[in-house]
């Protein structure tokens, strides 16, 4: 799944989160692209991200989409601005409100690693 020019991450079945950067604009996106989704330049840099970031929305699942899923039900939906400066969707602990500090670390879910939002200790 990785090639010369891609860093492995969760997708891969690697504990790391991995964004692009633009080296024309500075752009950091989440999904992969062959080009910046806010300039059009095609010079990505990937980067690992640390895993800190601030919940921006919650939302809690009660009703599984498929059977491996009923085991995890309630199970909650985030989405979550990086410290770096992106956004991602991602799974998390059901009690995290909008605003909390987070911290990513890395579970199975239905038989795939998966990133998984914890509140971030003080």
């Amino acid at each position: 799944m990785s090639d010369a020019n891609t860093t492995l991450d969760w997708t891969g079945g690697a504990e790391a989160i991995v964004y692009q950067q633009c080296a024309a604009c500075g752009a950091r996106q989440y999904f992969h692209r062959s080009f910046c989704a806010a300039c059009g330049a095609t010079d990505l840099a990937e980067h690992r991200a640390g895993g800190e970031g601030t919940v921006y929305a919650a939302t809690l699942v009660f009703r599984a989409a498929t059977p491996e899923a009923r085991e995890h039900v309630p199970f909650a939906i985030l989405l979550v601005d990086a410290a770096e400066g992106f956004r991602m969707m991602a799974h998390g602990a059901n009690d995290l409100t909008i605003g909390d500090k987070v911290t990513a670390r890395f579970v199975r879910f239905t038989g795939r690693l998966v990133p998984y939002f914890e509140r971030t200790k003080p």
